[in-house]
């Protein structure tokens, strides 16, 4: 066995442990069918990434409403699983804990950050629209309080399911802008009743949620949340709002909290502006340095807010984002940063990436790197910032096509370029969208 510290078992609060400190982080996939149900291809890709050797696999966003998906192609669990629904989330848990992984279903539901051919009225908790151009998003309507208890309902409902399909944990998601973070945020929730104001009332909706998945699934279940130290927006939600927050989390029963910053209007968490690099140079200077010294970079909140935790609380915590090199992850461990580090990019490509860390590989490749942003003859375009920002997107759908080769041949692309990868997944969320469309209209629904 590995002598690293990325090979030492984790114990959590609720007495479970995890077989060593390598978390493959949540990905967004799209490779449900039509109906939100899992599909031989998530299967064959989480066999993949069971085989390669993290302790904890997390699954990417798993929706408790059906008419607020993160992207199209999300697995759906909205109401109790129908016989056809349970038989294929079993068959996806057993194929992701094949090697004695754990295996965690990320809950969530979008709110505002649902794709107007999806919803065209997301509900949030309040109403103010996703502050980009293009009109991806539509016109968000206020929740009332029925609604948002129906939602905290749905949370430990779909917990539940997965618990009883062979899923060996659940992430509650209150982060990236989805619903549980708009709550959070004042600039999005502008609410005057018991879930608005000051931030106990904010985090209502996330700490209801918890202790509702608590109930439902037991004290002996992980149960996880992913959370922003920060939105990087004026007047957000900020690095002390989530420090206390945490406190909250850990007096309400959270076993890990995944530590990650920003929102589709602040997206840090796709590694613009050089953020992953910046975030392995702090872990660095972190391992030397107090949580105050780093503070004057922005990048370095993630791993500010973990140091500056470990003051407040003593509940495990996971960091993910930008990390390849093995010595920086166990230096990281050492230093107190992080309990569990979680890999991403490298594993849409390297799926074996834990297996080779703890075999003793130095680093990880940065495939973004190499990437052409657009088709050969049209480099130019890199001149103009609104163009580099939709490259940067470009490449996070990069990584998106990979998940699909993965899932459908057991084998990345990599030579495939930013441009076809972009008109390949644009292509098939709109292909999933009209048979989504058509399968409802069947049904005889709305």
């Amino acid at each position: 066995m590995s002598n690293s510290l990325l090979a030492q078992p984790l114990p959590l609060p609720c007495g479970a442990t995890l077989p060593n400190r390598i978390v493959k982080a949540a990905m967004t996939e799209g490779l449900a069918d039509p109906g939100g149900v899992p599909t031989a291809e998530l299967e064959r890709l989480y066999g993949l990434w069971s085989d390669g050797g993290a302790g904890v696999l997390l699954s990417g966003n798993i929706i408790v409403d059906a008419d607020h998906l993160e992207r199209p192609g999300n697995v759906i669990v909205d109401s109790v699983p129908d016989e056809q629904q349970r038989a294929a989330l079993k068959r996806w848990a057993s194929a992701a804990t094949r090697n004695g992984n754990h295996f965690w279903g990320q809950i969530s539901h979008a709110g505002r950050q649902t794709q107007k051919p999806v919803n065209a009225h997301p509900k949030a908790p309040s109403a103010v629209k996703v502050g980009l151009p293009g009109g991806q998003f539509g016109e968000p309507v206020a929740l009332t309080a029925a609604e948002i208890t129906d939602i905290v309902q749905r949370f430990a409902q779909c917990a539940l399911a997965l618990k009883e399909c062979g899923f060996t944990g659940v992430q509650v998601h209150a982060a990236h802008g989805y619903l549980l973070s708009q709550f959070l945020s004042p600039r999005t929730n502008l609410r005057t009743d018991q879930y608005g104001g000051d931030l106990a009332n904010r985090a209502r909706a996330l700490l209801d949620t918890v202790a509702s998945v608590r109930e439902a699934v037991g004290p002996s279940f992980p149960v996880a949340v992913k959370l922003n130290s920060a939105d990087f927006q004026k007047g957000g939600f900020d690095f002390e709002d989530s420090l206390q927050v945490v406190q909250w989390l850990e007096q309400a029963g959270v076993d890990l909290i995944e530590i990650s910053g920003g929102t589709y209007e602040q997206p840090k968490l796709l590694g613009i502006e050089g953020m992953e690099e910046a975030e392995e140079q702090t872990i660095e200077r972190s391992a030397r340095a107090s949580a105050r010294q780093s503070t004057a970079q922005r990048e370095a909140y993630f791993v500010d807010f973990a140091l500056a935790m470990q003051e407040k609380v003593s509940i495990p915590l996971l960091v993910t984002g930008g990390f390849r090199r093995r010595a920086v992850m166990e230096q990281a461990i050492a230093s107190g940063s992080a309990d569990a580090i979680g890999l991403g990019r490298p594993m849409c490509v390297l799926t074996d990436a834990p297996r080779q860390l703890l075999a003793g590989t130095e680093a990880l490749p940065r495939y973004e790197d190499g990437l052409q942003l657009w088709p050969k003859g049209l480099g130019f375009l890199n001149r103009s910032q609104a163009l580099r920002t939709i490259g940067t997107f470009g490449i996070q759908f990069w990584y998106y096509a990979q998940l699909d080769k993965l899932g459908r041949e057991g084998a990345a692309q990599p030579q495939l370029s930013v441009f076809a990868a972009t008109r390949q997944v644009l292509s098939q969320q709109r292909r999933w969208l009209a048979a989504r469309g058509k399968a409802t209209r069947n049904a005889g629904n709305p």
